[in-house]
């Protein structure tokens, strides 16, 4: 990931970024959080490209970036993101709600 992040290699799926728009998200937080996050969970089984869910912090408040990795190409897929809540998650942000 760390290649893609270096090179910029980077696809911005549609849903993405609408969703920053509507949630007033810049892509530097997301490429924040990819770059010095935690990955909570982890979707080996994900297709086309394995996937996962990262945790960082902006502006205070905790955000979730779900990503994929094509290893081969290097090239990451932002898929979304979105400020976690505690009806979903436990109050670390890592743990989802009845896990």
């Amino acid at each position: 990931m760390k290649t893609a992040l270096d090179l910029r290699s980077i696809d911005w799926e549609r849903h993405v970024l609408e969703r920053l728009l509507q949630r007033s998200i810049p892509r530097e937080a997301v490429i924040e959080v990819l770059k010095i996050g935690e990955c909570i969970e982890d979707y080996p089984d994900d297709r086309p490209f394995p996937s996962g869910l990262f945790l960082g912090w902006h502006g205070g408040k905790p955000l979730h970036v779900v990503v994929a990795l094509n290893e081969l190409a290097p090239r990451l897929f932002i898929i979304t993101a979105y400020e976690p809540d505690l009806k979903h998650f436990e109050p670390d942000f890592r743990t989802r709600r009845g896990q």
